[in-house]
C-alpha cells in the first residue's frame, strides 16, 4: 500500500516537472518575441553609442564593460558625453543616477507581481529593467496580471535587450573608428521611433500622461542648460508629477468608495 502511494505520489511529481518545464521555455520565449520590435529599434541606439565611446577619451573596452555593467542606453550616452567635456565624476554620477530614477517608478509598478519571489530573481530582474522591457512587461501584467510564470516572461524580455545591447555595443565599437561619420547618417532616429511606441500607449493612464507632458515641457524650456542638467530637471519634475497625480487619484478612488454605502464606517 505504501508502495503504491509512493509510486503515485512520485508519478505526480514527474507529470508537473514535466507540464512546468514547457511552461517556462514558453513565457520565455514570448517574454522574447513580444520584445523583438524593440529590439530592432534599440540596434542602431547600440551602435551609435559604440561609434560615441570611439570618439571619447574612453578606451573601446571601457565602452563594452559600460554596457556590460550599467546597461542603461541614456545614461551611458550622457556618461559618455560628459566624460569627454572632462565634468568631474560627481556631476557625472549624479547626472546618470537622477536620469536612472524613473526605474523607481518602474519597479514600484511591477513589484506587485514579483514581490513573491526571492531576492536573486529579483535582483536579477531589477538589472535587466529598461525602458523597452517596462513596456513590454507592463503590458503583460496588464492583461495577465495573476500569470503564474509572468517572471519567466520578464526574464525572456530583459535577456533578449540584454545580448542585443551587447551584440551592438561592439558592434559600433568595431565601425566607430573605422567610420567616425556613422553618427551623422541618422540612425538615432530609430531609438526616437521607439520611444515614442513606448510612450504613447503609455498615456492612457493619466499619471502617465501628466508625467510626459511635464518631462517634455521641461526638456524644452530647459534645454540651453549646461551639461545637459535640462534633461535631469525634466526627469524630476515629471517622475513628480506622475507621483503627485497617482498619489491623488488613488485618494479620490479611496474617498469614494468609502462614500458608497457598503465602504462606510
Amino acid at each position: 500500500m505504501l508502495a503504491a502511494i509512493r509510486n503515485r505520489f512520485f508519478a505526480l511529481f514527474e507529470v508537473r516537472t514535466i507540464m512546468s518545464a514547457p511552461s517556462r521555455a514558453a513565457s520565455f520565449t514570448a517574454g522574447v518575441r513580444d520584445t523583438f520590435p524593440m529590439i530592432v529599434g534599440a540596434a542602431p541606439f547600440g551602435l551609435i553609442f559604440g561609434a560615441l565611446v570611439a570618439t571619447t577619451p574612453m578606451a573601446t573596452w571601457h565602452g563594452q564593460l559600460m554596457s556590460l555593467t550599467v546597461f542603461a542606453g541614456s545614461s551611458q550616452f550622457i556618461a559618455a558625453g560628459l566624460f569627454a567635456t572632462g565634468v568631474g565624476y560627481v556631476v557625472l554620477w549624479a547626472t546618470t543616477l537622477i536620469v536612472n530614477l524613473r526605474h523607481m517608478l518602474y519597479a514600484a509598478n511591477l513589484l506587485p507581481h514579483v514581490r513573491h519571489l526571492n531576492l536573486r530573481w529579483r535582483c536579477l530582474l531589477g538589472f535587466t529593467l529598461t525602458d523597452e522591457t517596462f513596456a513590454v512587461t507592463s503590458s503583460h501584467f496588464h492583461k495577465h496580471p495573476d500569470d503564474p510564470m509572468g517572471h519567466w516572461y520578464f526574464l525572456g524580455s530583459g535577456v533578449s535587450m540584454y545580448l542585443n545591447w551587447q551584440l551592438w555595443t561592439l558592434a559600433g565599437l568595431l565601425f566607430g573608428a573605422a567610420f567616425p561619420r556613422l553618427q551623422t547618417l541618422g540612425l538615432d532616429f530609430a531609438m526616437v521611433a521607439t520611444f515614442i511606441a513606448i510612450i504613447v500607449p503609455q498615456m492612457a493612464r493619466m499619471p502617465w500622461a501628466v508625467a510626459t507632458v511635464v518631462a517634455g515641457t521641461a526638456a524644452y524650456l530647459c534645454q540651453g542648460l549646461p551639461y545637459k542638467l535640462g534633461l535631469l530637471v525634466a526627469v524630476t519634475l515629471g517622475i513628480v508629477a506622475g507621483m503627485i497625480t497617482l498619489h491623488l487619484r488613488r485618494r479620490g478612488n479611496g474617498l469614494t468608495q468609502g462614500s458608497t454605502p457598503g465602504g462606510a464606517r
